[in-house]
């Protein structure tokens, strides 16, 4: 056994490189992820809602939901306590937005800081989280969707406002 997990280590170390990757805190968090999809996945086919199918509409909703709240996890500044124990902040970002960085000490608290910073890493767990939502209650689902839709025109909208107020104030 010795023998395996050396050359595991050994494996991880030529991959890393000389670099801090937290190869046994990704690990965790795959598992963690393959874990609740997993059971997600034996309800409902215990329960016989794995036949569902997504309309058109609601795959939208879906997809700028998962931008929205992505963005709400990993970016805003009203989060940012969410993921104290697990990044510090360096500087403003965008809109209501910060920069964080991660912190490196503990394999799993870097491997979770990086999915936390990440809207494209946690986009994977908030689109999972909503396919299960659609199997199990979906009419809630849908409402949490829409509103976050909302929310991200809402954005878009305070960007062209902002941007056509800055140009109209350049031009006197």
């Amino acid at each position: 056994m010795d023998k395996v997990f050396d050359a595991v280590e050994s494996e991880a170390d030529q991959y890393r490189q000389g670099a801090v990757r937290p190869l046994g805190g990704y690990a965790v968090v795959m598992a963690v992820f393959a874990g609740l999809v997993g059971l997600a996945g034996g309800v409902a086919a215990l329960r016989g809602t794995t036949g569902r199918r997504m309309s058109p509409y609601e795959l939208m909703l879906m997809t700028a939901g998962t931008h929205k709240l992505s963005r709400l996890v990993t970016k805003d500044a009203v989060t940012s306590p969410l993921r104290v124990p697990f990044t510090r902040y360096r500087e403003p970002g965008g809109p209501a937005e910060v920069m964080e960085e991660v912190r490196e000490r503990g394999q799993l608290r870097h491997a979770v800081g990086e999915l936390l910073t990440c809207p494209f890493c946690v986009s994977v767990w908030i689109a999972t989280g909503f396919s299960i939502g659609f199997l199990f209650v979906p009419g809630f689902t849908r409402m949490v969707a829409s509103a976050l839709t909302a929310v991200a025109g809402a954005d878009c909208l305070q960007l062209i406002y902002a941007r056509l107020q800055q140009a109209a104030e350049s031009d006197t």
